[in-house]
């Protein structure tokens, strides 16, 4: 399966804000990025969306590295709890798990901690899935 793909490319986004993926194999994607100060909000930490991005990046490539080649997904839903805030110079790890899988759903948790280990925010989400790569997607 995912050793068919080797590591998935990054988005021009991802990209930009400076995640990498430091883990990619069959039930796993780890996603990490060092907050930068363009990454802070009005109140001087990490902004809830680089957090977000970093949860939706790691659930989906977790679902992605156990799908079949032809085999294509999105993001349908997904809920953060925000718990602790960081500042410049954290290292963020987000990691995906599925929780349960379907023929066209996929339910998925997500964890982002830092480096040290403490938890920041928790995700849960919903993932469609599709047999082959819908007509919409092919550009």
């Amino acid at each position: 399966m995912s050793s068919e793909r080797g590591l998935p490319r990054l988005t021009g986004l991802a990209q930009t804000i400076g995640f990498e993926i430091t883990e990619f194999k069959e039930g796993s994607c780890v996603v990490e990025c060092t907050i930068r100060d363009d990454h802070l909000n009005m109140g001087g930490v990490a902004h809830g969306g680089i957090h977000a991005t970093l949860l939706d990046s790691a659930m989906g490539g977790t679902l992605v590295s156990t799908l079949a080649k032809e085999e294509w997904c999105a993001t349908a839903q997904i809920d953060i709890s925000y718990l602790n805030s960081v500042g410049v110079g954290e290292r963020l790890i987000a990691s995906g798990g599925v929780a349960r899988r379907g023929r066209n759903l996929a339910h998925m948790e997500g964890k982002l901690v830092t480096s040290e280990g403490t938890i920041v925010a928790t995700a849960k989400g919903t993932w469609a899935i599709w047999e082959t790569r819908p007509s919409s997607q092919n550009r």
